[in-house]
């Protein structure tokens, strides 16, 4: 896989809003961090355009965030808001110039479709929290980032949950993301091949039917069956029909994976939750799980 190259002392980060509309004003905080840790900010010609609920039209969020790309000098590009609208642009983005020039792609749930897009381009991401909200997430979130921009020693220790999951050790890259937008790409150029792979899946908002449904489907296309191990994040604000389906989002997924072998873990610090804890999309990790913590390692 290629690495992007680390940040330093005065290195551009280009922020672009691959989806819904933001203002500038929202983004103040992010540009705070990014001033405290010595770092430059580029702000995209997408924040503060509106057009419906996006980030202006289709055009001016490709063209935006095709221009970071292809800018050498910046370094990162921090995606600002999810939601919806990054699929609409996948396809009309040109990558050649970034392949040769790598540089880090962050940001979480709706920006599934670059990490997953980029993983088969073979390129590292940083799967981590957007720019909206950053303040009020854990010091450990933003850390996290940080960390890994600088290219520090990165590992994340938590607590799994007791009620579900298999103990043991896996080694492989680390893929996935929002696992309804995972389970939108099945079937295009952006679909993640998961074998021997670790997965890492979290989701906000959804019926607990449509959890069901998309790990089914999952399964169905055997994203599951050869997994080196599973890691569930968040899965938060789940919402039920009037007759109730009868199991959490965790009993869901466990219940499709149950059969298998290989260790999975629930209660990642990631996802739609205050401790969004960064992952580096691609990168070979070693996770451990045991009844009382589990670690996974992201070897140099």
């Amino acid at each position: 896989m290629l690495r992007p190259r680390n940040v330093q002392k005065g290195s551009k980060v280009g922020i672009v809003s691959t989806a819904r509309a933001i203002s500038l004003d929202e983004l103040r905080p992010l540009l705070t961090l990014l001033e405290s840790w010595g770092l430059e900010a580029k702000v995209g010609g997408s924040i503060g355009v509106v057009q419906d609920q996006y980030a202006g039209s289709d055009e001016q969020r490709r063209s935006d965030l095709q221009a970071m790309l292809d800018d050498d000098s910046i370094d990162a590009i921090w995606c600002a808001r999810g939601g919806y609208g990054t699929v609409r642009i996948i396809d009309r983005l040109d990558f050649t110039n970034y392949l040769k020039h790598p540089k880090w792609l962050i940001g979480y749930s709706d920006v599934t479709v670059l990490h997953s897009h980029l993983h088969n381009l073979g390129v590292e991401t940083l799967h981590a929290n957007m720019a909206t909200e950053i303040a009020e997430k854990s010091a450990l979130t933003r850390e996290s980032v940080r960390r890994v921009l600088f290219g520090e020693e990165y590992q994340i220790e938590f607590t799994p949950n007791e009620s579900f999951g298999r103990q043991g050790s896996a080694s492989g890259p680390l893929v996935g993301g929002n696992l309804s937008l995972l389970y939108g790409l099945i079937g295009s150029p952006s679909a993640i091949k998961t074998n021997g792979k670790i997965m890492f899946i979290e989701d906000l908002d959804e019926m607990l039917y449509h959890i069901d449904r998309m790990m089914l489907n999952l399964k169905r296309n055997g994203l599951l069956d050869e997994l080196a191990a599973l890691v569930v994040g968040g899965m938060s604000d789940m919402k039920d029909n009037t007759i109730p389906f009868g199991k959490t989002a965790e009993e869901i997924v466990w219940e499709a994976v149950e059969e298998y072998h290989y260790p999975v873990v629930f209660g990642a610090p990631a996802g739609h939750i205050l401790d969004n804890r960064a992952l580096i999309m691609g990168r070979e990790a070693h996770l451990k799980v045991d009844a009382e913590e589990a670690t996974l390692n992201f070897r140099e």
